[in-house]
């Protein structure tokens, strides 16, 4: 198993070079090792500001869009039933478990480019590894906290070769 990641298009904004898939597939693999992370599946969804609107209104009782959504698969309430799964001991899971998903809005996102001066393809990026850290965990509360995923974040885009500007 690995870490794999599927990504869709649910707007008409802009077509979505497929090139940025191959970005955001090394982008998950570089945080991924930075993490201790080698297994589980992604789902990258790039929607329009109307429907992270809806989004973000539904889950977070927030009446605007943002740039990017996080669904953690792991979060565990009193709510949520346990699966378990019986596997002899050489055998793996005939999937990858999911880790969540990740929606981004590309409106917010070229806007968010422009304003800082930098590529499309970095802010996307940015937001990219921004949601998959909140997926395993990683939120940003407070400023020692923040300044810990902003860290984090900088280091993977460094090495991904995403810089600013």
């Amino acid at each position: 198993m690995s870490l794999t990641m599927d990504w869709s298009s649910e707007q008409e904004i802009m077509d979505i070079p497929a090139q940025w898939g191959t970005r955001l597939e090394q982008l998950l693999v570089l945080a991924g090792q930075a993490e201790g992370i080698t297994e589980g599946e992604v789902a990258v969804t790039f929607v329009d500001d109307n429907r992270i609107h809806e989004l973000n209104r539904e889950y977070r009782g927030i009446d605007r869009p943002t740039d990017v959504l996080s669904f953690a698969m792991q979060e565990e309430s009193d709510e949520e039933l346990d699966i378990v799964y019986e596997v002899e001991e050489d055998e793996e899971l005939p999937f990858a478990e999911p880790l969540g998903d990740i929606i981004i809005s590309v409106e917010t996102a070229a806007r968010q480019a422009e304003e800082y001066g930098h590529s499309l393809e970095r802010e996307i990026g940015f937001l990219f590894v921004h949601g998959f850290l909140h997926l395993i965990g990683y939120d940003h509360q407070d400023d020692a906290s923040e300044a810990v995923m902003t860290a984090k974040q900088e280091a993977v885009l460094q090495q991904a070769g995403l810089t600013r500007g």
